[in-house]
C-alpha cells in the first residue's frame, strides 16, 4: 500500500518553506535518499510525521516560520521525560475534509552529520540508523533494513533501488 500522493505533496510544500534551515531525518530522509520517482510504500518510508533536526542558531527562524504558517505547538508525553534531545512537535491541519494533518517532530542539536541531496540537507545514513534505537521507532521499514545491510557491505545507500524494493518476505 502506498502513501496518498496528496499527503506527500502537502508535506513537501511545507518542507520547502523551511528547507534552508533544517536537516531531514526519518522517513523523509529515506525518501530523498531513494531513487527519484519511486513509489511511496507505507512499509518503506514512514510519512506519518516529518522528522527534522535544526541547529540551535536556526531554531527561532524555524519556529517563526511554522507559526506564520499556522502550525501550533503540540505537547506530547515526551515533553516531560528527561532526554538529551531538545524535542518539540508542531502540527497543522491542512484539509479538514480529507483529514490531512502535517506533524513535524523537531529536534535541536548542534552537531548533525548530513549529506546534500538535490538541494536538501539529509541526515547521514549511518547516523540515521543509529537513531532507530533512540528517537525513531520505525526500524521495521524495509528502507531502514536495506540501508543497514548496504552499509554493512560498505555500500552507500543513497540512490540505491534496494531502499524501495519490497522484500520477498513481505
Amino acid at each position: 500500500m502506498a502513501w496518498p500522493q496528496s499527503r506527500i505533496e502537502t508535506c513537501l510544500e511545507e518542507l520547502e518553506i523551511i528547507k534552508p534551515f533544517i536537516i531531514l531525518s526519518g522517513g523523509w530522509a529515506w525518501h530523498f535518499m531513494s531513487p527519484v520517482g519511486h513509489v511511496e510504500y507505507k512499509h518503506a518510508h514512514d510519512h506519518k510525521d516529518i522528522d527534522i533536526f535544526v541547529f540551535p542558531e536556526n531554531v527561532a527562524t524555524v519556529v517563526s516560520i511554522l507559526k506564520s504558517r499556522n502550525f501550533e505547538k503540540v505537547w506530547t508525553k515526551y515533553d516531560k521525560l528527561p532526554s538529551p534531545e531538545d524535542f518539540r512537535r508542531y502540527e497543522k491541519r491542512v484539509d479538514e475534509k480529507i483529514s490531512v494533518k502535517v506533524t513535524i517532530d523537531f529536534f535541536v542539536r548542534s552537531e548533525i552529520p548530513y549529506k546534500e541531496i538535490d538541494g536538501w540537507k539529509i541526515i547521514a545514513p549511518r547516523f540515521l540508523l543509529s537513531l532507530y534505537k533512540t528517537i525513531h521507532s520505525s526500524d521495521t521499514c524495509f528502507a531502514v533494513q536495506a540501508a543497514a545491510k548496504l552499509l554493512e557491505q560498505g555500500i552507500d545507500p543513497v540512490g540505491c533501488s534496494k531502499l524501495v524494493e519490497i522484500p520477498s518476505a513481505l
